[in-house]
């Protein structure tokens, strides 16, 4: 079962390219197998002729936003299963279409304020989930991680469904021990961090997700994090792609040296918060930077997309669905964390692309200083011609008197006095 996310700026516009398509590919018209409209009656607004009904129910709070309004508030997923396998009833489907909405926070269960959608079915194997962005009471959905998380949750769909071949069952925990051909993330001697292995396509999807890049030749299908990543991040990212893979049922033998998870507790000055510890721990390094480059790979680990941030934000968002999922009545509770999980996006967002003006910090009073010294340390070319060296200045010292001597007698000749006249 395979996911594919878009987004849109117009959810009327989406439906006329749905039915478009439809008609001209000879598929029957797109039908109604699921949805909530929050009170809309979006099941009597499924036909062709009620399409900009039906699209106005679904942006009724996207249109209460104006101007805060996003470009493209219209959240499109196509989902295919197997055609090797057999096709799944309406029913089916939109239990999948529901696992999907919830799976995303888009329409979590139980969320009386989530977000508006719809699902669709136009061909066999195949449906359109339709959603946007803008909830109930006002707060836009963050879709950042959607894409991961929709395609983690098809896998384990069709693992449910008997989809996916015998070797890899992510559903069951107690099987995670007994995955052959375990993926082994290793870190090699010239400094690289590779992962090899019996690593398939989810696989192959979570390490791309955690930063590794892929490679395919001669010997078969390997991951490298690229030389970009700093050193000091690579086992961070490391740890991180081993406990994506765990999570989806992969087994992964992890380099000791690259595990962060090993550290004693002794090394934590916060006891048990040994998060708080690293936080810490960061916050000195950033503290002893002394140029641009050290402070830059020190706040690497606040990076907006892999770093300290996201994994906070995350937790904070997944404690939310945690506390929805424990007790449905705790609705309130669970919203202090999602808007605390909200509070911290906006500060990835003031990080976006910080990495290179970071790396100018301190570079023009630098430059400035460098450039004082030099002028103190070198004369002007100019002054320098002008000046006439010692023995110049001696020589004509000597020829001044000279000729000072000899314009003086030229010019004032001895007094004499007149000899007398004789006879």
């Amino acid at each position: 079962m395979i996911a594919h996310l878009q987004r849109a700026s117009s959810t009327a516009g989406l439906f006329s390219s749905l039915y478009e398509l439809a008609e001209r590919g000879g598929h029957i018209s797109p039908r109604l197998i699921a949805g909530d409209g929050r009170g809309a009656p979006i099941e009597l607004l499924a036909e062709s002729g009620s399409l900009p009904y039906l699209a106005q129910a679904l942006d009724a709070p996207v249109e209460r936003l104006g101007s805060r309004a996003p470009e493209r508030p219209t959240w499109f997923c196509s989902v295919r299963s197997n055609p090797q396998r057999p096709d799944l009833t309406d029913a089916q489907w939109a239990a999948v279409a529901r696992r999907l909405v919830a799976v995303t926070g888009v329409a979590p269960d139980g969320d009386p304020d989530a977000c508006r959608w719809i699902a669709l079915r136009d061909q066999p194997r195949q449906v359109h989930v339709v959603a946007t962005l803008a909830r109930e009471d006002g707060i836009l959905h963050n879709a950042y991680r959607d894409a991961f998380h929709l395609e983690t949750e098809c896998h384990r769909i069709a693992a449910e469904l008997g989809h996916l071949s015998t070797s890899v069952h992510p559903e069951s925990p107690a099987q995670e021990t007994h995955v052959p051909a375990p993926s082994i993330i290793t870190a090699e001697p010239s400094g690289s961090v590779s992962a090899k292995g019996d690593t398939n396509d989810h696989a192959a999807t979570l390490l791309k997700h955690a930063g590794f890049q892929q490679i395919e030749d001669w010997y078969g299908r390997r991951h490298r994090l690229p030389t970009a990543v700093p050193r000091a991040l690579r086992p961070a990212t490391a740890t991180y792609a081993a406990q994506l893979l765990r999570a989806a049922g992969f087994g992964v033998d992890l380099d000791p040296s690259l595990d962060t998870t090993r550290e004693t507790a002794q090394a934590y000055p916060l006891g048990p918060y040994t998060a708080g510890a690293e936080i810490l721990r960061l916050t000195d390094q950033i503290r002893s930077a002394v140029n641009g480059e050290e402070l830059r790979t020190a706040v690497e680990h606040l990076h907006p997309e892999h770093g300290a941030l996201e994994r906070v934000r995350e937790a904070l968002e997944v404690t939310g669905e945690q506390i929805q999922d424990l007790d449905s009545e705790a609705y309130h509770l669970a919203r202090r964390f999602d808007y605390a999980s909200e509070y911290v996006r906006d500060a990835q967002s003031e990080l976006v692309d910080s990495g290179a003006a970071l790396l100018q910090v301190g570079v023009a009073s630098q430059e400035q200083a460098e450039t004082r010294t030099q002028s103190a340390a070198v004369p002007d070319h100019q002054s320098a011609a002008l000046t006439t060296s010692p023995a110049a200045a001696r020589a004509k010292d000597s020829s001044t008197l000279s000729t000072g001597a000899v314009n003086a007698g030229a010019i004032t000749p001895p007094s004499q006095a007149p000899a007398p006249r004789t006879r």
